[in-house]
């Protein structure tokens, strides 16, 4: 009798349980190689559908199939606990327990039983266990029969346990390493890192399966690496040959990106790349990345920013000097949000629903842009789809661009993942920003290599790289729009563009419609998150056009347009925020060097609420602190409110006045999520009330950390956000194709596409648009679209569901 695990769609073809776990297990031991660790990822390959040897299983499968209006309830039947409980009752029952054993059935047995969801509890909340009451209180009908089948069909018994003492093997290996750290917090990792593997290799069997394919081919990593670089390398010389080669900026910049290529030489590690705004940081790092992959054979380049905005404009650079639009992804956000759901009840056959999990979403391309956000969620957020891109992050090299700007709350959390990354996964790792933050300050520290910085004599590059005058408004007094517009009419008569960044969507577009009114002759452009991807780049490329021709323009925007958004303008006035900020919208005048020291104004606007915005609010009193030190003392700071002096004094103040925040405190639970993650049990809140609720000597388990409680309570923004589509220009064409039922590969493609169309709403503003009748969703609300009438060509996002889609810019 055929045991299945997957009936296909197109031709009723099955898939044996016995062919989709060896598959499982080979894919799986093939991205856990990776760092070491394949028995254990196979292991999980090998038992995650093991209850799928069932003749219930079996039944209801084909009853689903032969009588698809039958009233059997699909996903009844509980597969995903067999494997988990084999591990457990053979290696972790009994008086002799061999502790490592005993804690390869837990990690690996947790990453079993979670397969259709995310990794459970050791120890909740609630002060149960989860894992415990799958793995050994739960009863299995069949599973005297499950371990049966599988010996005979899959794994003689003698061979299994030959398989699993190389798997705890491994694990030994693997805990010896890296004294420093806690068994806790690498156990965690390794979890986590199991868990991304398997859900991956289960994943993408069944969509070759269901796509009727073998293992796809394609041109290795090093191959396209040692292409890339020669590319990289002609462009340039050839900018070498320009007109202005030998201005002083070009210069500088050349040296910079020479120093990148030789640093590229040195083994992997954690290294910082301090070039000043207009630097050239984007094609320097991408050489150091090109070479150092080459010599030390990684898979692949993560690019990571902390918004949205630059991705496109970054990857579309690297794509036109690499000549390549194949290899090169670009995930701006989630356009389905992630889960806990379960979808167990979904397995076996396909569905829409089945077909969006199955879209290929594991990072597994060459190049890889994406943002701070993305790179979180995929350590520490809900549900599947995130964490199923984790393993692919090991043997690469990561630029993070704008390091300074990781949430305040997540430092230790993205410290502690960085330092796996280094010291486990092969990762050689560049914090890219002219603004260095103290990283190493905190308690969980980054683990920075030593001569770390790339750029040689920094102080003096600094220098050099001066191009404007930072002029202090802020200290003596208060800006409001109206007093605000009067000072750009003015500056509008000594230059011929002027840029307006502020910390606040409702105060820049108060703004711009006070001065469109004014202003009828000059024309006004306006930026802000509540325009899509697409919709911001239009107007940023008019922006340019305007710049590139001489004309007079004002644009006003919120911070999205400093991160290294390519614009360069005669005059900068920005709202008072952090040192950071100030240096990068610094960094959006006289970008090039085109002109004499250009100014940009600091003035503090009295019309913004940051009450909600904490870390605008502290990085704005403690900037404002530096900015009296040095009108009292102009020798203070070297003078400069941007010297490395001052920069490092803010970052001290600024991280002092988080101090309590910095390990992610849930108010619901009133615990850091590190304590959830990764305290000893000796120490854990949690066990030691189980200790004394329950009258025990304590959980009988090596781990007790909460992980699926940890991951249900993170998110790297505050107030949760969900993703959007909209119906600007292309962004309709994906809405239509949303509800026709295509191929998953066709899903993958629309997915990707429609992530240039997407904004983040939080919450009131679902509930709001919702009430207006502004919302449609598609896929068992699954992907969520706005309706035309509640997105502007002028504004984006419309509350009040009246817009008209005429795209109007002045």
């Amino acid at each position: 009798m055929n045991y299945i695990a997957h009936i296909r769609e197109s031709d009723k073809q099955i898939q044996t349980v016995e062919e989709h776990l060896l598959e499982a297990k080979r894919l799986a031991e093939s991205y856990g190689e990776k760092i070491g660790v394949k028995y254990l990822a196979g292991l999980a390959g090998l038992l995650h559908d093991l209850g799928k040897y069932t003749t219930e299983f079996r039944e209801y499968i084909l009853e689903a199939v032969n009588n698809p209006d039958s009233s059997l309830k699909r996903g009844s039947v509980d597969h995903s606990t067999f494997g988990g409980k084999l591990l457990y009752e053979l290696f972790h029952t009994g008086e002799k327990l061999d502790p490592y054993k005993a804690i390869m059935a837990e990690v690996v047995g947790n990453t079993i039983i979670s397969h259709h969801s995310y990794l459970q509890d050791f120890l909740s909340p609630d002060l149960n266990s989860n894992y415990l009451n799958r793995v050994r209180d739960k009863e299995l009908v069949e599973f005297e029969e499950t371990k049966k089948q599988f010996f005979e069909h899959v794994m003689t018994e003698n061979d299994f346990y030959k398989y699993v003492d190389k798997a705890v093997s491994e694990l030994k290996d693997f805990l010896t390493k890296e004294q420093s750290k806690s068994y806790e917090e690498k156990l965690m990792f390794l979890t986590k890192f199991i868990f991304s593997a398997l859900i991956d290799a289960d994943r993408t069997n069944t969509r070759l399966f269901e796509e009727n394919k073998t293992d796809e081919f394609s041109c290795t990593a090093g191959e396209l690496f040692e292409i890339y670089y020669e590319r990289l390398l002609s462009k340039i010389n050839a900018f070498k040959m320009k007109t202005d080669a030998n201005s002083h900026i070009n210069i500088l910049r050349s040296k910079m990106s020479e120093q990148c290529d030789k640093f590229a030489e040195k083994p992997s590690g954690i290294y910082t790349l301090s070039i000043p705004t207009g630097g050239g940081k984007t094609l320097a790092s991408l050489r150091y990345a090109l070479k150092h992959a080459t010599l030390y054979n990684k898979k692949h380049i993560i690019y990571i920013v902390p918004y949205t905005t630059i991705i496109e404009q970054n990857a579309e650079e690297v794509r036109s000097i690499l000549k390549d639009n194949v290899h090169i992804l670009e995930h701006h956000s989630n356009v389905i949000e992630d889960t806990n759901e379960d979808d167990e009840n979904q397995d076996g056959l396909m569905n829409e629903k089945q077909k969006l999990k199955l879209a290929r979403d594991n990072w597994d391309s060459p190049i890889i842009f994406t943002t701070m956000v993305q790179f979180l969620n995929t350590f520490y957020a809900k549900g599947s789809r995130n964490i199923r891109r984790l393993h692919n992050v090991s043997e690469s090299v990561i630029i993070f661009d704008e390091i300074q700007k990781v949430p305040v709350s997540c430092i230790s959390l993205f410290n502690q993942a960085v330092n796996f990354l280094k010291t486990y996964c092969h990762a050689s790792i560049i914090l890219c920003t002219a603004t260095q933050p103290a990283l190493d300050f905190v308690e969980h520290k980054l683990d920075v290599d030593a001569d770390a910085e790339i750029v040689e004599n920094l102080d003096q590059v600094i220098k050099a790289f001066k191009r404007v005058e930072i002029v202090d408004k802020a200290t003596e007094a208060t800006f409001n729009n109206e007093k605000l517009a009067h000072f750009i009419d003015e500056k509008l008569k000594e230059v011929q563009s002027v840029l307006v960044i502020l910390n606040t969507k409702s105060v820049v577009k108060k703004l711009y419609e006070l001065l469109k009114v004014k202003q009828q002759e000059i024309p006004i452009f306006h930026l802000s998150t509540s325009m899509c991807a697409a919709h911001r780049n239009k107007i940023l490329k008019e922006v340019r056009l305007h710049l590139h021709a001489g004309k007079q323009i004002i644009c006003i925007s919120t911070q999205l347009i400093e991160a290294g958004v390519d614009v360069s303008f005669d005059c900068v006035i920005r709202s008072l925020a952090g040192l950071d900020s100030i240096a990068q919208a610094a960094g959006r005048c006289n970008r090039h060097g085109e002109k004499e020291i250009q100014s940009v104004y600091i003035i503090d606007h009295e019309e913004e609420n940051l009450d909600y915005l904490k870390e605008i609010k502290v990085g704005k009193q403690v900037s404002k602190k530096i900015l009296i030190d040095i009108r009292h003392d102009h020798s203070k700071y070297g003078g400069d409110i941007l010297s490395t002096q001052a920069l490092n004094k803010y970052f001290k103040e600024f991280y002092t006045e988080f101090e309590n925040d910095l390990n992610y405190f849930i108010p619901k639970l009133k615990k850091n999520m590190t304590e959830l993650l990764t305290e000893t049990k000796r120490r854990y809140s949690y066990h030691e009330a189980y200790c004394r609720n329950k009258g025990k000597k304590g959980l009988p388990l090596f781990l007790v950390n909460s992980y699926r409680t940890a991951a249900e309570q993170f998110h790297v923004i505050d107030d949760l956000t969900t993703s959007v589509i909209v119906p600007f220009e292309e962004g309709k064409e994906i809405i239509a194709d949303l509800n026709s039922n295509g191929s998953i590969e066709d899903l993958t493609q629309l997915l990707r596409k429609a992530q240039y169309y997407t904004i983040n709403l939080y919450h009131y503003e679902l509930e709001q648009l919702d009430k207006q009748d502004g919302l449609i969703s598609y896929l068992d609300g699954r992907i969520i679209a706005l309706k035309e009438g509640a997105y502007s060509g002028e504004f984006g996002l419309d509350l009040e569901n009246d817009s008209e889609l005429g795209f109007t810019i002045f």
